[in-house]
Formats: C-alpha cells, structure tokens, sequence
C-alpha cells in the first residue's frame, strides 16, 4: 500500500517515511501544502498523512482541495494544534481522523491500521477463480501450487486484483506502482504483465491478464473446457 506524506518538517516526515517502511509500506513525502496537492489528486495513494501549518497551501485547504475533487483517499492530518476548534476544523475539512503532536509512533501505527481497515484495505489475500494472493507472503496460489512475486509484480497484481474486473489504464498502473514522479515508462507496466502471465501459467490459475486495446488490463477468470 502506498502512503503519501505531506511534512514541511523534513526531519519528521523522513522519520515517518522510515517507520513505515519498515511496517511493509511505500512511503513518498512532499514537503509543501501545494506538492502536496498536486500528488494527493492523483488518486493513486491509500492514505494520506498531512500536516497543517505547511507553506504555500496549508493541511486544511489541501483537505478541502482533495476533497472538493472527490477523492476519497483517508486523510490522517498531524499537527501541534490542539484545541477542540482546530479539531474540528481539520474534520470539516475532510480529515477522517486528528492526531495531534506530539505523539507516540504505536499510536500513529494503530490510526493508520483503523483507516486503512476502515476503507477495507487490510486483508490476508486478496482471491479470484481458483487464485488467491497472499498480502502478507507476496504469494500467488493456487490449490497446492504457488509461486513468489518479487516486490513490482506483487504490487501490479494487487492491484488488478483489487480492481475486480474493471479495465486499468496503463498510465494509472504505471502511476500507482511505480510513483507519481517515477521515469518508468509503459513498457515497463508491458513487461511485468509478461512476466504474471506467466506465473500465472505455471500454478494453472485459471485467471488470466486479458489487454483492451488502447486501454489497459483487467483480470479475468477463464471458463473451463
């Protein structure tokens, strides 16, 4: 799962950054409320953690701005304001939860584990047809076959898997798994996709990567003969 930090405290944005990873998450931290903005509306983030006082735009307008656009992402929004107001400005503003400095890394973890459970992100695997991928192992399965993915595959079949049939842009898998700023390019989305087809293949999934052309990928679960 991807998490988006947005901190002009370098120190405490990369510490996070650190925290998180170290949990099995991929971490991008911006470090102005504007950058910030920008990367959120992407879309291809599962939660966001956002300071408020920031320069150029602060954590309430980029709340506002996210929202306002319809993203849904959660928002975790840190900061030293801690009065009841303040409070319940950062919720009217689109913030799903408030936590306020300073505070402990465990109870930073745990919001993060309620926000990401809240929108149903946290599960064991993820299955389709007679295949299942283990969140926890990078593992595809299949009855008593399975192969391991190597951290890019994993994260391109989660998320084909999460998006349950529906077509994917390449350029939205190329944003998603590889970063919003990343120089990858599509070939790179084409050449992952050949390397699941074919550990697809070699466990006997019946769940097949099928191309729209001009459009991108779904999963499809292919009928018996």
């Amino acid at each position: 799962m991807k998490i988006l930090i947005i901190e002009d405290e370098k120190l405490l944005a990369d510490s996070l950054k650190v925290l998180l990873e170290k949990r099995g998450f991929t971490v991008e931290c911006v470090y102005d409320g504007q950058t910030g903005e920008e990367y959120a509306e992407t879309g291809v983030y599962d939660l966001l953690i956002l300071d408020v006082m920031m320069p150029k735009m602060n954590g309430y307008q980029v709340a506002r701005s996210v929202r306002a656009k319809r993203c849904g992402t959660p928002i975790l929004m840190l900061t030293a304001r801690s009065s009841l107001e303040d409070r319940i400005e950062g919720l009217n503003a689109g913030a799903d939860y408030y936590l306020c400095k300073p505070f402990d890394s465990r109870e930073l973890l745990a919001c993060v584990g309620a926000l990401l459970r809240r929108q149903g992100s946290q599960v064991d695997e993820l299955v389709l047809g007679n295949t299942a991928l283990d969140l926890a192992t990078c593992t595809l399965m299949c009855g008593q076959r399975s192969v391991r993915l190597s951290a890019k595959e994993f994260d391109v079949m989660r998320f084909l898997f999460q998006s349950k049939g529906s077509i994917v842009p390449k350029e939205v898998i190329l944003a998603k798994v590889w970063g919003y700023d990343s120089e990858a390019v599509e070939n790179n989305v084409e050449v992952y996709v050949g390397f699941l087809r074919k550990k697809l293949a070699s466990i006997g999934s019946n769940v097949a990567i099928t191309s729209a052309r001009r459009l991108g990928y779904q999963l499809e679960v292919k009928e018996s003969c």
